[in-house]
């Protein structure tokens, strides 16, 4: 089957469910150019051409549609050999195979179904258009951190929220970014290796505004008088938490604004001639309901996986004689995330500097901005005393990884020794946590019928 034949079938498929009826190959295509992000343009570096030869030839309408389905979103991906592991998982969980062997294979199940939800959302974004498209990307781009701290919440365990959220920013900021600078730097050593500062200034202004506000809660504890009470200070400190995850909300909705609508052009990956040609070529591949049917059937499976990691985490810790924290902070993001850092770094390989920045500081960013503060509220709503202050270690190392980050970025310019201190902060930091044996505190419940203690808590 030619391309001209093989596009034509593609959009054809693409209508089905209610799709784009009526709308010309020409637009379709013009719409998937427009607002590629570097987390879209990041992720299809790991997505697998679909051969549709032998399903083209099915009769049945209805048979082919479903046949199209499983061929792009399961075996679309180079990531397609670790979906066994979603049975596996259930299957040790079910039948008691052991609590750790249930976490390690629900982490490996959940690397490709992260990858497959920005496929999907990607796929909607199609028929949405840029601007609606960028907003699902902006809220599934994490979902398994999202899930994995909502779970982690209702079962009280907000060490583990605030480590693996903690943990995200950390490798994102090093081990991501540091990986990409420092093998694109290897690999284009005969060349001048420049990014554009203007996505990576927003970005960083952005982390040190969240930075703000988490030392602002450690440091109001110790510079707590003496005679206040230890109710009181915490309380104090629990309302600023509050107040200052407000403010980060509004200031990533500005961010919003600024990223899809004022200055879109700052964030838009950069491709070259041969990436618009092959870009020029793509097309929806599934429709617009099926699509979303598939994004909320994922969702659900991430979610049940998510449990199982939240509740077997302390015996995987037990089982491998490793912390909690280590864990969360250190094991949880790296296979979490496992997809998108790959991608990362195969675009610093090909010096594309832009895209891999793109997707290791928004995510950082989008977790800072968006993930704490909405975690801290939620858990206001469910009366939970989860505050932004992080501990003293766990704060110090967000503050250097972010002042790290934001020097190593400053001239617009990379070469492979900026990303190798990247990552050896990164392995400093990982070494502080397998030493640290810090238990999981068990945060206290607020009592809704205590009228006094309520009035406090929602009074700022």
């Amino acid at each position: 089957m030619d391309s001209e034949s093989r596009t034509k079938d593609s959009v054809l498929v693409g209508m089905e469910d209610g799709g784009l009826k009526g709308t010309t190959t020409t637009t379709t295509k013009e719409v998937v150019r427009q607002g590629r992000t570097a987390h879209s343009v990041s992720s299809s570096s790991l997505r697998r051409k679909s051969e549709l030869q032998l399903i083209s030839k099915v009769q049945c309408g209805v048979l082919k549609n479903i046949l199209n389905n499983l061929q792009q979103v399961i075996l679309g991906t180079k990531l397609a050999l670790l979906f066994p592991a979603i049975p596996l998982a259930i299957a040790a969980h079910q039948y008691n195979f052991g609590r750790e062997w249930t976490f390690a294979l629900s982490l490996l199940a959940l690397t490709p179904l992260a990858e497959r939800v920005s496929f999907l959302t990607e796929q909607i974004a199609c028929y949405t258009g840029p601007t609606v498209g960028g907003l699902l990307n902006a809220t599934c781009g994490n979902a398994t951190e999202l899930i994995i701290a909502i779970l982690a919440l209702s079962q009280n365990k907000i060490a583990v929220v605030k480590y693996s959220l903690l943990g995200s920013i950390l490798s994102n900021l090093l081990l991501v970014l540091g990986t990409s600078l420092f093998c694109g730097g290897l690999a284009n050593l005969n060349k001048e290796q420049k990014f554009d500062r203007k996505q990576a200034d927003v970005n960083c202004f952005l982390l040190l505004l969240g930075l703000l506000c988490h030392i602002l809660p450690l440091l109001f504890n110790y510079a707590a008088d003496s005679t206040q009470s230890a109710q009181s200070v915490a309380l104090s400190t629990l309302t600023l938490s509050r107040v200052s995850s407000i403010v980060m909300l509004l200031a990533y909705i500005a961010y919003l604004i600024f990223q899809l609508w004022t200055h879109r052009q700052f964030f838009e990956a950069q491709e070259d001639s041969d990436d618009e040609a092959e870009n020029s070529e793509e097309v929806p591949v599934i429709g617009f309901w099926s699509g979303f049917a598939w994004l909320a059937g994922m969702t659900a499976v991430i979610a049940l996986l998510s449990e199982y990691v939240v509740g077997t985490i302390e015996a995987a810790s037990d089982s491998w004689g490793v912390s909690v924290s280590f864990i969360s902070i250190i094991l949880l993001p790296i296979v979490g995330n496992a997809a998108e850092h790959a991608g990362a770094v195969i675009f610093a390989f090909k010096n594309k500097l832009d895209i891999s920045l793109g997707v290791a500081l928004g995510s950082a960013t989008q977790i800072s901005m968006f993930l704490v503060p909405l975690c801290v509220i939620v858990a206001w709503i469910m009366g939970i005393e989860m505050d932004l202050n992080f501990n003293t270690i766990e704060t110090g190392c967000l503050a250097i990884s972010i002042i790290v980050t934001a020097f190593t970025l400053q001239d617009g310019t990379s070469h492979y020794m900026k990303g190798l201190v990247l990552l050896l902060c990164y392995v400093v930091i990982g070494a502080c946590f397998v030493v640290l044996q810090t238990p999981p505190s068990q945060p206290k419940i607020m009592n809704m019928a205590d009228s006094s203690t309520n009035d406090k808590l929602f009074r700022f």
